[in-house]
């Protein structure tokens, strides 16, 4: 049987990016994202749940988040996961899953414009037909998606 690990992530940076270097010469960017959920419960009220994941970007994609996220920027990735085991300082067995980038969007934040986004030309997004094949539809899949 086949296996799958994919992950769809759009949330908040909740502390700044931490940069560095890989014994390779690759730069690695590590952050938090903030994740939030929103669902109805049983009882018909609103609930709400915060997601926090550690992630981890490297190479081209790793720099240039690092250049420009900041705490609280939203940004979109998409990865793969990854379980990093270690022993902590009482050599306890210690775990956590993190996200590995694989590629990302810059998320626009109100009137502030991005690297590269001129906001007075707005960029034409990519465009499909409706199932109809009439009228054509914004996509809502990023423009801007930055490979490995």
């Amino acid at each position: 049987m086949g296996s799958f690990s994919k992950v769809v992530l759009l949330g908040n940076l909740t502390r700044d990016p931490s940069t560095g270097t890989l014994p390779s010469g690759a730069a690695v960017c590590e952050f938090g994202l903030a994740v939030n959920r929103r669902w109805k419960d049983a009882d018909g009220q609103m609930r709400d749940e915060v997601l926090f994941m550690d992630c981890a970007a490297y190479g081209k994609p790793g720099q240039t988040m690092g250049q420009y996220l900041k705490k609280g920027h939203p940004v979109l990735v998409e990865g793969h996961l990854k379980l990093d085991r270690w022993q902590d300082d009482q050599g306890k067995a210690r775990s956590k899953v993190r996200t590995v980038v694989e590629r990302f969007q810059f998320i626009g934040r109100g009137d502030q414009a991005l690297p590269g986004q001129n906001r007075a030309a707005k960029p034409a997004g990519r465009r499909k037909r409706t199932a109809a094949g009439n009228a054509p539809t914004a996509d809502l899949i990023p423009q801007e998606v930055l490979p490995v």
